[in-house]
């Protein structure tokens, strides 16, 4: 027994594994495993992902129009209320919902979750706009990151447009992206995608910008926590003036967004 242990590690040493310390190898399987959730998360949230967020402003463009978003203060009250009380936050716990019924493999209750998900829109431009990014984030999804769960749904709502929190949701789970980590960059991109809409249309600064990223990161945090206890039955808004924001924007004469 004295003269096999140096022979063990020695050998193992040449293969780069200790055998007394098996955690080490351990550890390094799952950094490995989580840098590569994190690098599918950058890469679904990002704004080259091509699903189009940049053409959508939640209505923002008539409250800019209207004089009621003019500075960084204004615009962060404006996102700060669609991530506490409006499509964000309803998004957020749909979100939650989605990934959890998909991690579990419970077909049935992720398609309530859909089919919840695309009725839960106070406009027809904000239905739009969750549901033609949620139609493209799948077409490019299941040809670059390829999953069985996902070409299922699919097929299973071949005739409709699945709204965005729900697709990527469910691409998280499929792909083991943890669910903290996924609510928070997704209600981060739609922070993020806000900020850049309010950019360009007050107009203000790429500082000016950074600047309201930066306010927005508590209520972020906030919202991904609060969303993962929140029950459907529990779901609901406290923004009308959001929603009208949208329902105006419909028919604003001039504009540069889709929502």
């Amino acid at each position: 027994m004295t003269t096999a242990r140096p022979h063990m590690v020695s050998c193992s040493l040449t293969m780069g594994i200790d055998p007394l310390v098996p955690h080490v190898a351990d550890a390094a399987v799952d950094a490995a495993a989580a840098a590569d959730a994190t690098y599918r998360l950058l890469v679904w949230t990002s704004p080259s992902y091509p699903i189009g967020a940049f053409s959508y402003s939640h209505g923002l463009e008539w409250a800019v129009e209207q004089g009621r978003v003019v500075d960084v203060a204004t615009l962060v009250d404006y996102i700060a209320a669609v991530i506490e009380r409006g499509g964000g936050w309803v998004d957020g716990v749909l979100f939650a919902h989605a990934y959890r019924a998909a991690a579990g493999d419970d077909e049935a209750a992720l398609d309530d979750v859909a089919e919840l998900a695309n009725a839960f829109r106070a406009s027809s431009e904000t239905a739009l706009e969750a549901r033609q990014q949620g139609a493209a984030f799948l077409l490019v999804t299941r040809k670059a990151w390829p999953h069985p769960q996902l070409d299922a749904f699919a097929q299973r709502h071949a005739d409709v447009a699945i709204a965005h929190c729900v697709t990527m949701a469910l691409a998280c789970a499929a792909h083991r992206v943890a669910l903290h980590a996924a609510l928070h960059a997704y209600l981060h991109s739609v922070a993020a995608n806000l900020v850049s809409a309010g950019v360009r249309l007050v107009p203000l600064g790429q500082t000016d910008g950074q600047h309201a990223l930066a306010q927005l990161r508590g209520v972020v945090a906030r919202a991904t926590d609060a969303a993962l206890t929140t029950a459907l039955d529990d779901l609901g808004t406290g923004s009308p003036q959001l929603e009208l924001c949208s329902m105006h924007h419909e028919t604003q004469y001039t504009r540069l967004f889709r929502s």
